[in-house]
């Protein structure tokens, strides 16, 4: 990706302007904002593509902002807290974000998340998913391979699949599952999710020796190819 562009919402204005310096050093477009007024407006007016949210915030807190934001945009977040025991809290409300750093945290650690995080959203636009492209999804088919290997998916294992392989170590809670995969599927149930994910790794389990998907307990499922 060239020169990403990213949102800091951060009421810290010494923290924001080293975060921010250290973004522009590594080829960023940076914006800051100072409190949560408007954050979610500008987000999205201006086509970030990935944000630094604090959770604590003037006008709007970032909690707020986060699930705002998750119902109409799955652009990453990265929570910052001043509190180490509200990364649990975070995780446990199934806010939707990327990833959680607890202050003082390094500006450089900061960095190398972010392109972690925007690796991970390319490779996933180019249509190429999981570790060494292993996993590989064809929409128009409704086909999966792994390996070079077809897995035989349902329907619905296969969108399943291609929600979570979409955004490699986002963490999905099943309520997002759901309304990523089955939108306009009234027959799908929460739990059903675990029925599908438990089919899917089964299938996986026959063609590889790995499970991609990793269990987030008390919140849901990622895939980390």
């Amino acid at each position: 990706m060239t020169d990403p562009r990213i949102l800091i919402v951060e009421d810290e204005t010494a923290l924001a302007e080293v975060v921010r310096d250290y973004l522009v050093a590594a080829g960023m477009t940076v914006d800051v904002m100072a409190e949560g007024t408007g954050a979610v407006d500008f987000a999205l007016e201006g086509k970030h593509d990935l944000l630094v949210l604090d959770l604590m915030l003037p006008g709007v807190d970032g909690l707020t902002i986060c699930r705002e934001l998750r119902r109409t945009s799955l652009v990453p977040i990265i929570m910052t807290t001043a509190k180490v025991e509200e990364i649990d809290r975070l995780l446990g409300l199934e806010l939707g974000a990327d990833d959680y750093l607890c202050k003082p945290y390094s500006p450089r650690e900061l960095v190398a998340r972010v392109r972690a995080i925007l690796r991970r959203a390319a490779a996933a636009s180019s249509g190429d998913v999981g570790q060494h492209q292993r996993l590989k999804i064809d929409a128009e088919r409704w086909q999966a391979t792994l390996d070079g290997i077809t897995l035989d998916l349902t329907r619905r294992e296969f969108t399943l699949l291609q929600s979570l392989a979409a955004r490699p170590g986002r963490v999905f809670s099943r309520d997002m599952l759901l309304a990523l995969a089955f939108p306009d599927d009234t027959e799908v149930f929460d739990r059903t999710v675990d029925s599908h994910i438990r089919n899917i790794r089964r299938k996986i389990a026959a063609v590889s020796d790995q499970d991609p998907i990793r269990s987030v307990y008390g919140v849901g499922y990622a895939f980390e190819g």
